[in-house]
């Protein structure tokens, strides 16, 4: 009789699956390939996920709780609330062209119309990161730093904007770098949310994150 092999953690998967996406993109990213990487069958992964589907969505649950905690740091930072919402925004943002996480976003955000699980899966992740919006900019006017906003209202905005410049950053459309796109961010935020120039000429805290990597997000 066969030994039956020994399933690997699904972290291992996760990580996996990321470093393939960074490699060489989601088309490139088979279950037969990931199993081969990982010295077991696409069947045997197939059995422990379900469907690819599956897989993507733990794989980019995995990935944001990960870049959660890097998300709670920023939020705890020393300093006033316009430096951390930048900061916030630095690391909502791709890395820059074929960032794993955002490349993973996008195609589950395309799935997303076929599965209701996927579309609860992606709810719940951008629910979290809208929370946290939601509370620093209401930091930011109570502590008189904002204009008076409507919080949830103007969360949706900024999220809005964040969305359509990590999009452009994350395919590479010519002129729609990353550095660009923080600097029509914070541009935005100069004209719309801050009383007075609260932000430094210092990069933000993120920007040194390395491209491929899940957290660094």
């Amino acid at each position: 009789m066969a030994t039956r092999r020994p399933a690997r953690p699904r972290e291992e998967v996760f990580a996996a699956a990321m470093t393939a996406i960074a490699a060489q993109g989601l088309a490139g990213l088979t279950m037969a390939g990931l199993g081969k990487e990982l010295g077991m069958s696409g069947g045997h992964l197939l059995y422990y996920f379900g469907s690819k589907d599956q897989l993507l969505l733990e794989t980019l649950r995995w990935s944001e709780a990960q870049l959660g905690e890097r998300r709670s740091a920023v939020l705890a930072e020393d300093g006033n609330a316009a430096e951390r919402l930048r900061d916030f925004c630095a690391l909502y943002l791709p890395t820059g062209p074929g960032d794993p996480r955002w490349t993973l976003w996008i195609e589950v955000w395309g799935r997303s119309q076929a599965s209701e699980e996927i579309r609860s899966g992606q709810a719940e992740i951008e629910a979290a990161w809208r929370a946290d919006l939601v509370a620093l900019l209401r930091a930011g006017t109570d502590a008189g730093e904002f204009r008076p906003v409507e919080p949830d209202r103007f969360a949706a905005l900024l999220s809005a904007l964040l969305d359509g410049f990590g999009t452009s950053v994350v395919v590479g459309l010519p002129g729609s770098g990353r550095t660009e796109a923080l600097g029509h961010v914070e541009a935005f935020l100069r004209d719309s949310l801050l009383k007075d120039s609260l932000l430094n000429d210092a990069p933000p805290k993120d920007s040194l994150r390395k491209p491929g990597t899940a957290v660094s997000g």
